[in-house]
């Protein structure tokens, strides 16, 4: 199972993650982001790669 490591130090709360990621992992508040669903993970990187802050890595 896949681990999602998220920064929330450099976290800007952009909400790219929730938007890209198919799998719902993510949830946006009005003060933080956070990995509700990391099993749901299915490693396809999308929240990685588009984060503009690069503050997302997926480790398997």
């Amino acid at each position: 199972m896949p681990k999602v490591k998220l920064d929330p130090k450099n976290c800007t709360l952009c909400g790219t993650c929730t938007e890209v990621c198919p799998m719902e992992v993510f949830e946006k508040t009005d003060k933080k982001i956070s990995v509700k669903n990391e099993s749901e993970c299915i490693a396809c990187r999308s929240c990685e790669v588009q984060c503009p802050k690069q503050c997302i890595k997926i480790e398997d």
